[in-house]
């Protein structure tokens, strides 16, 4: 065998960690969904940062339910359903704050 056939092929993805309990950030689990979502709904998202206004994202509010739904089963938790003082966040940074708030 060669070195070259024993070294990593750079060309593929990193491998998960396969440690138990080791997860993404919760931010970044959740851009992820967004991006996701909307390459699946054909849609043209804006640039994801924490001012974004979620009415003007490019995402409708299918989308939305889709990201919702789907982070519920991801996460184990929906905090529009379990908070008690539930708001609808008006920004990105406002619906991770609300996630985040509720884990």
């Amino acid at each position: 065998m060669t070195l070259s056939a024993a070294a990593p092929n750079p060309a593929l993805p990193e491998q998960e960690s396969c440690a138990e309990g080791v997860r993404p950030p919760l931010r970044e689990v959740i851009l992820a969904r967004f991006r996701l979502v909307a390459a699946a709904q054909d849609k043209a998202v804006a640039p994801l940062t924490d001012d974004l206004v979620l009415l003007d994202s490019g995402l409708d509010s299918l989308c939305f339910a889709i990201i919702v739904a789907s982070l519920e089963d991801e996460l184990g938790y929906d905090p529009f359903t379990e908070a008690e003082d539930v708001f609808f966040p008006v920004t990105l940074g406002d619906f991770v704050k609300f996630y985040e708030r509720v884990r």
